[in-house]
């Protein structure tokens, strides 16, 4: 069986894993692509403590924020409605289950970015539906910034301007799965 040199390590495979190993390599993944319209659905949240951040962050972004439709959770959307004089879809607060009617939209592909001003530094009552929330933005590949240096990267890409592809992930094993 053939010796594999990698980073100066000599790896012997056996013939099953060099079986396997090539035929991973050799089988095409199915590749599903989603198309992002230049016009971004871009959901807004924060938490209580980065809101004026938030509010600041998009206030300075107003007018490159006008050319996407926002979406945001229960407070974070009313004072971002107010502050920007631009009509945001609301959902119910955060800790009510807005993070998870903005998951369920992510993965229906109605979300395509994620702006998150989240606390690191105070544990929140919700902390599993956040973290569902981020994970589902992972799940489905879609642009997520949960500061603002990372918000104000992504608002100044020429790609949040212009159609863009989605590569999604190939979920048909995770599917087809056998069943416990």
């Amino acid at each position: 069986m053939p010796n594999v040199e990698n980073m100066g390590k000599t790896f012997k495979f056996e013939k099953l894993d060099y079986l396997l190993l090539m035929s991973e390599l050799t089988t095409k993944p199915t590749m599903q692509i989603r198309k992002m319209a230049a016009c971004k659905r871009v959901a807004l949240v924060a938490h209580d403590n980065k809101k004026k951040e938030l509010i600041e962050w998009a206030i300075y972004n107003k007018q490159a924020l006008s050319q996407h439709r926002l979406f945001a959770t229960g407070t974070t959307g009313l004072l971002l409605e107010i502050a920007l004089d631009q009509s945001i879809t609301k959902y119910l607060s955060g800790p009510l289950g807005g993070d998870q009617q903005i998951g369920a939209r992510i993965a229906e592909g109605k979300i395509d970015v994620l702006i998150f001003f989240w606390d690191p530094m105070e544990a929140q009552p919700h902390d599993p539906d956040i973290k569902a929330l981020l994970r589902l933005g992972g799940v489905w590949n879609i642009p997520i910034a949960c500061d603002r240096a990372t918000a104000d990267f992504l608002l100044t890409s020429p790609l949040m301007y212009q159609d863009y592809q989605i590569i999604l992930p190939d979920y048909s094993q995770y599917i087809k799965r056998p069943q416990k």
